[in-house]
């Protein structure tokens, strides 16, 4: 069984790397170019990650990271930043907000689904590689 990763990225480039990259580990991606959309999506599709970047338009990742966390049925879906950010402080407030996990950009094509992986729970890593 596939497992579901919402990505919330507005960045084309980005957006398709990182479908590039899950989809070739067998997760199933469902892209989302915004944050309102992205947690709409997440209360339709229920997806088993959220990879979140937190430079978005119109509401920023530590907000929509903070909204889904108040939906009993979102609170325990991992959510792992992926973010540009990188000044002191910034990992943190991405805890704080409720990500499990932070990954610097510009991602690394060779080990970004490796380090996803690191960041959740053995049940949810997709171990085959097509």
């Amino acid at each position: 069984m596939k497992l579901k990763v919402l990505v919330i990225e507005d960045n084309k480039q980005n957006m398709y790397m990182i479908t590039y990259l899950l989809e070739s580990y067998s997760y199933e991606v469902i892209q989302s170019f915004n944050g309102i959309d992205g947690i709409q999506r997440a209360k339709e599709e229920k997806p088993d990650i959220i990879l979140l970047d937190i430079q978005l338009p119109e509401m920023d990742g530590y907000a929509i990271a903070s909204e889904l966390m108040k939906h009993d049925e979102l609170k325990n879906i991992p959510i792992i930043a992926v973010t540009s950010y990188a000044m002191m402080g910034d990992k943190e407030k991405a805890m704080e907000a409720g990500a499990i996990g932070y990954i610097e950009k510009p991602i690394d094509p060779d080990i970004f689904v490796s380090q996803m992986e690191a960041f959740l729970p053995s049940h949810l890593v997709q171990r085959s590689k097509n």
